[in-house]
This record gives C-alpha cells, structure tokens and sequence, in this order.
C-alpha cells in the first residue's frame, strides 16, 4: 500500500475517532505539538524511522514520552501506530489530518508569493477574490519570494494564478517573437 494511501487511512480513522469523542479541537492541538517535535528534532524523527528499535520499546517510549503532554485519544492513537510499526507515517498522517478537517470545514489552503510583504488591504482583498472564486473559505500562507521582482503567484492545489511582472514579460515576449506558449 502506497504511505498515501496508508496514512490517507489512518488519518480517516483519527478523524472519526476524534469527532466520535467529540476531541477534534483538542487531536488538532496534538497532532500540532507533534508535527512541531518531528520537524525541530532530528533525534525524534530518527527514532520514528529506526527499523533497529524494537516495536515493543517504541510502544514503551512513545507511551512514556507523551503521557500528560498530549490527550488521551492521540496518544492511544500514536501508541497504535507503533504497535502497527507505522510510526514512520505520523508525519504524513497529520498532514492528511489537517487536510480532511479543513475539507470538511470547508476551507481552502492557499500560498500566495510575492517579492515584498502584502499590506493589510492586499491581503483582504486577495482573501475576498479567493473566496469568491472558490465559494470556500481560504486560509493563506504568505512566502517572501525575492526572484519575482514583482506581482504575486497564488497557489491553490495543483491551480496557480501567476500575476508576477516575469509572467508578464514573458507574456510579452512569446507575443513578439511568435512563440507559442
């Protein structure tokens, strides 16, 4: 089974879990703190790959090492895992976790590029032609991107809107030489 599908899978199932018990707000925060220690420590995620370490001992840590920082429900869950050997997978389970929350709150992730900082009325009315175009509310990760020059690339998906003065001139370019795009 593809780690897609895989962590796809368990993420439905934390999901369902989690509104079952009526703790999703509370397996979001969980699953933020852990994202956070396998991003900022390389020991943590070297453990969650190690095939040398035993299930049981990873069982044991995990347990252990969790146990009155995060709630109930994620840590059963992560103990699970181990016990599955699909410790490896958490980070992909909680990206696929927040992915099916935010479908079904309806809400859109967007990255929006550009060469210099947005002001508060461009980002409002960006968030608002968002939204309207996708009828969902949008959540926005703005990336300082210096090769731009200027104008911005939003990114939605596998859908980019590119509004950036290099698009443009290589626009102007294709029109002038003949060149298709």
């Amino acid at each position: 089974m593809s780690e897609y599908r895989a962590a796809h899978r368990y993420a439905l199932a934390l999901m369902a879990v989690a509104e079952e018990q009526k703790k999703v707000g509370e397996v979001d925060r969980d699953c933020l703190a852990l994202e956070r220690l396998i991003s900022e420590s390389r020991d943590f995620n070297l453990f969650l790959q190690s095939p040398v370490v035993k299930t049981l001992k990873k069982r044991q840590v995990l347990g252990e090492l969790f146990a009155g920082r995060i709630g109930e429900t994620a840590l059963r869950f992560v103990v699970f895992l181990a016990s599955r050997g699909r410790e490896p997978l958490l980070s992909a389970i909680i990206r696929e976790f927040y992915r099916i929350r935010d479908e079904r709150a309806g809400v859109v992730n967007v990255t929006a590029s550009a060469a210099v900082p947005f002001t508060p009325a461009e980002e409002k009315r960006l968030i608002s032609r968002l939204e309207e175009a996708t009828k969902k509310s949008v959540r926005v990760k703005y990336v300082l991107e210096r090769s731009l020059k200027g104008g911005f690339i939003v990114q939605l998906g596998d859908r980019v809107w590119d509004a950036s003065v290099r698009h443009q001139l290589e626009i102007v370019y294709r029109r002038l030489t003949g060149v298709a795009a």
